[in-house]
């Protein structure tokens, strides 16, 4: 649809023209096609005739004959056809009358008429009305007042030296400049002689554009000439003389175009922002360059600096059109400025600049990029929950939206659980947090990829490789294997023989710590020891040897605390209390038997008549079992299978440990060996042998559902010290018995 934008006013746009034509072009942008298009303003009578002047002032001899002629100004009506000036009236009179005169370019020149003599005594002036019309509908005129003034005889009218004057003047001219002089004669004398000269018939807009000086008739350029805006004037010059005889010529100045306007370049269509990846020949500018002045000083060439990525084009007449030559990168440059340079051929050439600043749109075409190939992390073990591990950063070179990162973790199992549980990542700022507390003896590193997205659409990401390692710390004491004390909260008890030398090895702690490196390395050393000197204790190896010779005088019952470090920061230990028995024999260990005892619970709530069941039962079991000693003694010789068991014995480990709820039981001798105890939660009671040669082998506690416990394998040798077998189904129904009462 295509709408006025303002008032159209066919006068000023076309003039004077029958015809009044406007041509333009209509872009269609989608498809970059230009359509002429061309308009024509009819007239309408919007205008009424008009004269020059309101007042006309005309003057006449008296001695005038009838029929003379004398012009008279014409009316102005700018529209055209039938709405243009059609006709003059006069008020009635009787000295004068109109008459109409067309000229050869159809215009009507209006001339009064004296129709009867004038006596300037009897009448010196004369009022008329001159009244204009025109075609149009509704009609239109104006009116001017003639003033008639009857004047003494003046027989002569001026007279031009040429009926046209023709100029030709550049239109860069400086006001002021002389363009012509126009001469009239008069043979009159006098004030009758005398000429003065003014413009009559001229375009009230061009009468500021020259002056004529009333006595000499030099006519000059009053203000700047535009060829554009008109290339020729057409005027006329009256000559009056003093008596009011008037005389009348034409002149034509005709501009000459120069160089004086530098081209104009008129955007029509700007698509900016274009896409980076728009392909070659995508139209980004359409533009009109176009030069007011005529001639080869108003072709217009345009062109563009040297840039690969663009190539402009001469579309249709004045139109050109920028296009892409070559894909965009916005990574590369987001933005072009170019400069279109529009030169005219005249001389010398003036030229136009227009500079464009084109934005290229992105698109998502580079996925987020890495530092680093892969990374590495070491993290001390036993962090807090939620500490800060680590924080990755991504790059993406696109924009906006393509270019905002987000961060996750890339699903994975560490131990059978998903990697969500150990560490989380910050989606926006790429900040890995630990979930929980790591435990180097757990687990050593955990390698996980972070994955890093844009939000473009399809969006793109990237994967790299973190390796979190743990650092070890100390933070794991030493814990000892052996010997273990039993489970029942019973001391446990190594035997040395009394026949001990010096660097005899009692037995060996072994310990170990779930650290690594430094904070594993142990060390051994005797906190405490009943009889200093005594004891020594391997600082790596743990082994407790005899520092000399035992001696009768050294107690039965030798406490020992042993520590056990580590080298960390800061060190952690564990200690150990070791009872060792030593004894020879039998009877020398229930004769210290209260010794070797653990003390008894101080808050033990054990009635006086559980401690005397306890004892008489205690008694009747040992009284028991020496009578039964007594009776297999007797049988000894005649038991060859007994002595085929045993005689191929040759070393027995020094010691066994054994702990029995209710019951404790010591049992290492050529068949059977028997440990009792009167207090079964908190002794040991032990038979040991002497000239045992190894370490004592330490036997759990049995569980209190079991009475007794006994060795397996008969491991003395013959010489030593004999006891009797005894049966085992007699034995079992006597414990069996003794947990009953």
């Amino acid at each position: 649809s295509l709408v006025t934008a303002g008032r159209i006013d066919r006068e000023e746009l076309c003039a004077q023209s029958a015809t009044c034509l406007l041509n333009f072009k209509v872009l269609v942008e989608d498809r970059v096609k230009l359509y002429g298009v061309e308009v024509e303003v009819v007239d309408i009578n919007d205008n009424a005739p008009k004269f020059e002047a309101e007042n006309l002032f005309v003057k006449i001899s008296e001695i005038a004959a009838p029929g003379a002629r004398y012009p008279l100004p014409e009316a102005v009506d700018p529209d055209v056809g039938i709405n243009s000036l059609q006709s003059y009236q006069l008020s009635p009179n009787r000295h004068f009358s109109l008459h109409l005169q067309t000229g050869d370019d159809g215009t009507i020149n209006p001339e009064l008429v004296l129709e009867r003599t004038l006596d300037r005594e009897e009448e010196p002036t004369h009022h008329l009305v001159l009244t204009a019309y025109d075609g149009g509908n509704p009609r239109r005129s104006s009116t001017a007042l003639i003033q008639v003034t009857v004047l003494d005889t003046n027989d002569n009218a001026p007279v031009f030296d040429q009926p046209v004057y023709r100029v030709k003047v550049l239109e860069n001219v400086a006001p002021g400049t002389l363009l012509l002089t126009v001469r009239a004669s008069d043979p009159d004398e006098g004030a009758n002689g005398k000429v003065t000269y003014k413009f009559r018939k001229i375009n009230e807009k061009h009468s500021l554009l020259f002056h004529l000086h009333e006595n000499t008739g030099e006519m000059t350029v009053a203000k700047n000439l535009d060829y554009e805006e008109c290339s020729l004037y057409e005027m006329e010059i009256q000559a009056e003389d003093g008596g009011g005889l008037k005389g009348r010529t034409k002149v034509v100045v005709m501009v000459e175009d120069v160089n004086d306007n530098r081209p104009e370049v008129t955007i029509t269509s700007l698509f900016s922002p274009v896409r980076e990846d728009a392909p070659p020949g995508t139209v980004i500018l359409l533009f009109n360059a176009h030069d007011q002045d005529s001639g080869k000083n108003g072709q217009v060439v345009c062109s563009i600096q040297e840039n690969p990525s663009f190539k402009l084009e001469n579309s249709v007449d004045d139109y050109y059109r920028l296009l892409t030559a070559q894909i965009l990168d916005r990574e590369k440059a987001s933005e072009y400025n170019i400069t279109v340079t529009a030169t005219d051929r005249g001389t010398p050439s003036m030229s136009t600049e227009v500079h464009i600043t084109l934005y290229v749109a992105d698109i998502n075409d580079n996925p987020p990029a890495f530092s680093q190939t892969s990374y590495s992390v070491y993290l001390p073990e036993n962090n807090p929950r939620g500490t800060s591990i680590f924080s990755v950063s991504a790059h993406d070179p696109d924009d906006e939206e393509n270019a905002k990162v987000t961060y996750s973790l890339v699903e994975n199992t560490i131990q059978g659980a998903p990697l969500s549980s150990y560490v989380s990542i910050n989606s926006d700022t790429g900040v890995l947090y630990a979930l929980q507390s790591f435990d180097y003896e757990q687990f050593q590193n955990l390698q996980m990829q972070v994955k890093a997205s844009d939000n473009g659409h399809p969006p793109l990401s990237s994967n790299v490789s973190l390796s979190v390692f743990l650092l070890d710390q100390n933070d794991n004491a030493p814990k000892i294997l052996y010997p273990s004390l039993p489970t029942d909260g019973s001391t446990g008890v190594e035997l040395a023989p009394r026949s001990a030398e010096a660097g005899y090895l009692v037995t060996k702690v072994v310990a170990v710590d779930k650290d690594s490196g430094q904070n594993a390395w142990l060390s051994y050393r005797l906190l405490k020891a009943s009889e200093p000197g005594l004891f020594t204790v391997g600082l790596r190896s743990g082994e407790i040897r005899t520092a000399r010779a035992l001696l009768e005088r050294d107690a039965l019952k030798q406490s020992l605390v042993v520590a056990v470090q580590d080298h960390g920061q800061p060190p952690l230990s564990a200690t150990i209390t070791l009872t060792v028995a030593v004894a020879d024999s039998i009877p020398d260990i229930l004769a210290d038997l209260g010794s070797i005892n653990t003390p008894a619970d101080p808050d033990s709530d054990i009635t006086l008549y559980l401690v005397v069941a306890v004892a008489v039962v205690s008694c009747v079991f040992l009284l028991f079992v020496l009578v039964l000693l007594a009776l297999r003694l007797r049988r000894w010789h005649a038991s060859h299978l007994l002595q085929d068991a045993m005689g191929g014995s040759t070393g027995v480990p020094t010691s066994h440990i054994v702990g029995v709820h209710g019951v404790q039981t010591f049992l290492q001798t050529y068949s059977q060996e028997f440990s009792l105890t009167p207090d079964s939660g908190k002794s040991h009671l032990i038979f040991p042998q002497p000239n045992y040669a190894d370490t004592l082998i330490s036997q759990e506690s049995c569980g209190k559902s079991e009475p007794l416990c006994s060795s397996v394998e008969p491991k003395f040798p013959i010489d030593d010290t004999p006891l009797v077998p005894v049966s085992s189904g007699l034995f079992f129904s006597l414990l069996s018995m003794i947990i009953l009462s």
